[in-house]
């Protein structure tokens, strides 16, 4: 097994996340479902999903890969972050027996795909850095049916692990959680530098296909200070053509009293976005013509234009160049 410290005959690292949980033999690690079993690090659910559903790509939300293709999506249980605000909070803190879930070869994931037309399969859900053995075994043999193949995570993984998992990835979003160690240490139970860290690596030396996202919760990491922030850092590290979605927050798990998102908020975020200097922002699950389209960053005409996931126009050619000034809209088309 890779990623993996062997420190003392009943002692081993898992090596796979920051988090590198120090395990005694039986012993499960912070995410629950990786376990130290005789001396290597177990994948409790490998092959075990909490269901299949056939999206929209958009859902993901990627909305500068492969525009309106179905993508097959799945996820197991458990999450190396610790969000008090999880929005998947059902699965990832749900220390159930794998065993009692749908069982799904990386074999029946190709098949299943290839039945629905998909274009893609994601791992989501819950953060596949933690299935990371199984998310891998699905992405090589996708690979070989010409499938592509989508990573939805907090970007919560170490530098060699990384290396491996992108190499494998056609497309990610990666979620930056908010914009300061603050909010990283006091709601997720994590660090923020890793998951910078995460994106600079994706971004400038993979041929990943990466969009960023950040769900806002006021009062937590929405101050036009820290959003500034987060939009020139984004600029300075990873260029101008890096989608950024801003997401509203729902009340969940533990911040279940907390109000959801206005749209306001969202509105004010993606305004200060454009103003950075960013080309391609959007606002994502409140719906909304003007923030949920691609306009090209050259004459500003609306290259791919929503209503939410619905497709109003699409004006780029088969090359993915806007139809009104022949300029490449950044993503794969």
């Amino acid at each position: 097994m890779k990623f993996q410290n062997i420190l003392t005959n009943s002692k081993i690292q898992c090596t796979i996340c920051p988090r590198k949980c120090v395990l005694q033999e039986e012993q499960r690690g912070f995410c629950h479902v990786r376990k130290n079993f005789n001396g290597q690090i177990v994948l409790d659910t490998y092959g075990y999903n909490t269901g299949l559903a056939v999206d929209p790509i958009e859902k993901k939300p990627l909305y500068q890969f492969y525009p309106t293709t179905g993508v097959l999506s799945f996820g197991t249980l458990g999450c190396n972050m610790g969000c008090q605000f999880c929005q998947n909070w059902q699965t990832t803190k749900n220390k159930s027996d794998p065993k009692s879930l749908n069982y799904n070869s990386p074999q029946d994931i190709v098949a299943i795909a290839l039945k629905h037309n998909c274009k893609s399969v994601a791992f989501t859900y819950n953060d596949p850095i933690i299935f990371f053995e199984y998310a891998l075994d699905c992405a090589k043999l996708c690979h070989q049916f010409g499938i592509k193949t989508v990573a939805v995570t907090s970007g919560y993984i170490n530098p060699e692990p990384a290396k491996e998992f992108f190499s494998y990835m056609d497309a990610a979003n990666i979620d930056l959680k908010g914009f300061s160690e603050k909010f990283y240490t006091k709601n997720c139970l994590a660090k923020l530098e890793p998951v910078l860290d995460t994106i600079k690596y994706a971004c400038n030396q993979t041929d990943c296909h990466v969009e960023l996202t950040t769900m806002l919760i006021e009062g937590e990491n929405d101050s036009e200070e820290e959003l500034k922030a987060e939009c020139e850092w984004i600029l300075n590290n990873v260029g101008a053509d890096v989608p950024l979605h801003f997401s509203a927050f729902f009340p969940r798990y533990k911040f279940e009293n907390r109000k959801a998102t206005e749209f306001s908020t969202l509105l004010k975020a993606y305004k200060i976005a454009k103003e950075v200097g960013l080309n391609y922002v959007y606002t994502g699950n409140i719906t909304n013509i003007q923030t949920s389209t691609t306009y090209c960053k050259n004459c500003g005409k609306g290259v791919i234009v929503r209503n939410g996931y619905q497709l109003l126009e699409y004006n780029l050619d088969n090359s993915g160049r806007c139809k009104f000034c022949a300029t490449q809209c950044d993503g794969r088309f």
